[in-house]
């Protein structure tokens, strides 16, 4: 409504006021409402904080540590099929030599049949040395076993993967959420301007007689209202700060700088933005623009999404397990051999002397094995063994359909969260331009300072919610490569990522 007030030099009321909010304007100076994002030549590319955590990260040299345990088992069972040698040497001092009795007969026809002469058998001293020699022909034990202990090495394997891939996917989140808190932290800023510079203009007005102080006291408020939201903020930065450290092992007080900004993030055209945003939203693993998304996901998820691969490998080698106790009931077939060295002699000791005794022996055979009975313990472990696979069985199918139930909603979320940023996009500039709309009108006297600060408000809340949704879709997509199995700088030239 128009101010039709006139002053005591004829000066309409509303073009006075112009012209004072025009000097207080120019007395303090403007700030544009979206700060461009500048590249930081020392901030920490998504790349770059993903390559250092595949370095870096406690949970990936754990994981290795398990697939080295596991080839160590495997080269284990292989030993089984190996030939086995041992060597033992004793030496044994009677002090008492060992005596039996034997019929005096033997000796002398004419001795009665209860009379015995004591023969002493052994020398003072006595030495032996045995070389001994196994080697399994036949053995279906050890072959199962060295199957198994492979399955095994390659469950330890996909295990790795997997939690390379999750280790990437946190620290994926970990960059997004700095993003947005940082964005939360610039939007933030950016309103507490404009309404400081709304509260020096209505002050202007106020001791003009232009404004009542019911227009001060609220902004006043506004203002008090959004200065806590600040320090919220700073303290979201530093808690994203502290938990992206943690993830790629550097100590909790690195002050880490991010490159990225949500808010002049296109998602409708990757090329148009800024060469920071693009790195941001190269980084995906799924191809999102295949024609039946949700289909192609399901696939691709079937067939490289970790945790199934690791319950189909779990299932194997609970077969492996079973089969390993099935085949205690063969036979088994082992070829041995036996070198053995003796010596004795009488007084003291001469161990490397000639005065010695010796006699060799050497023995070759066949050793069969079978198996008869052993209560009913090989029973009882083949039915343990049998339920563990189907209870691996069961497991397995719970987790393809929780995977499907997953990817589908990962997909949808994808979806919905692009579509929301669109439309939030074109809610920005809508609000951006309702707000210079009602800035002008405010300083005309067109509007009253109520209108103003919705404006504001709603200019606000657009860019805050821009910046959240596309913070949904790069978080959604994230997981979506982690559901799918196609997490990126994962699986690059070996089983680990590179």
């Amino acid at each position: 409504m128009m101010d039709h007030r006139t002053s005591a030099i004829g000066i309409p009321g509303s073009w006075r006021r112009a012209l004072l909010i025009a000097a207080v304007s120019l007395a303090v100076p403007a700030r544009g409402n979206r700060v461009a994002a500048q590249q930081d030549p020392a901030a920490l590319t998504i790349e770059q904080a993903v390559r250092t955590a595949l370095t870096q990260s406690r949970q990936i040299h754990e994981a290795r540590l398990g697939l080295s345990q596991a080839r160590e088992q495997v080269s284990e069972a292989w030993s089984a099929a190996l030939p086995s040698v041992d060597f033992n040497a004793s030496y044994q001092r009677n002090v008492s030599p060992a005596v039996s009795f034997l019929p005096a007969i033997i000796f002398n026809p004419d001795a009665g049949a209860d009379d015995f002469i004591p023969v002493r058998f052994g020398a003072d001293n006595q030495w032996a040395s045995t070389i001994s020699l196994e080697q399994k022909i036949f053995s279906p034990d050890v072959f199962v076993g060295v199957g198994a202990a492979g399955r095994f090495e390659d469950l330890q394997r996909e295990a790795l993967r997997g939690t390379t891939q999750a280790v990437v996917t946190q620290v994926r989140l970990s960059y997004y959420q700095l993003l947005l808190a940082q964005e939360q932290r610039r939007l933030t800023d950016n309103s507490l301007r404009r309404v400081r510079q709304s509260l020096k203009e209505t002050q202007a007005m106020n001791r003009a007689g232009l404004s009542s102080d019911y227009d001060v006291l609220r902004l006043q408020v506004q203002l008090a209202n959004l200065e806590p939201n600040l320090r919220r903020a700073e303290n979201a930065i530093a808690q994203a700060r502290r938990q992206l450290a943690i993830q790629l092992d550097f100590p909790e007080d690195t002050v880490l700088k991010v490159e990225g900004s949500l808010a002049s993030m296109d998602l409708d055209s990757v090329a148009s933005n800024t060469p920071a945003n693009r790195r941001v939203l190269s980084l995906v693993g799924f191809d999102t623009d295949a024609g039946d998304t949700v289909g192609e996901a399901l696939r691709q998820a079937e067939q490289m999404r970790s945790d199934l691969r690791q319950s189909r490998l779990n299932e194997s080698l609970s077969r492996s397990q079973m089969r390993l106790e099935q085949v205690a009931y063969l036979p088994k077939l082992t070829f041995f051999g036996n070198y053995v060295i003796q010596a004795q002699q009488n007084g003291r000791p001469d161990f490397f002397g000639s005065s010695m005794q010796r006699a060799y022996s050497r023995a070759v055979g066949l050793r069969v094995t079978l198996p008869i009975f052993q209560g009913l313990r090989r029973d009882a472990r083949i039915d343990q063994k049998r339920s563990a696979l189907r209870q691996a069985e069961t497991a397995a199918d719970l987790a393809r359909a929780k995977a499907r139930s997953e990817v589908t909603t990962l997909v949808e979320q994808a979806d919905e969260s692009f579509l929301r940023a669109r439309g939030q996009r074109l809610a920005v500039t809508q609000a951006q331009r309702g707000f210079d709309i009602a800035s002008a009108q405010y300083r005309e006297g067109l509007s009253s300072q109520l209108e103003l600060t919705d404006a504001e408000v709603a200019l606000r809340q657009s860019e805050f919610n821009y910046a959240q949704a596309v913070y949904d879709y790069l978080v959604a997509r994230a997981q979506l490569d982690q559901a799918t199995g196609n997490v990126p700088l994962v699986d690059v030239g070996s089983e680990t990522a590179r």
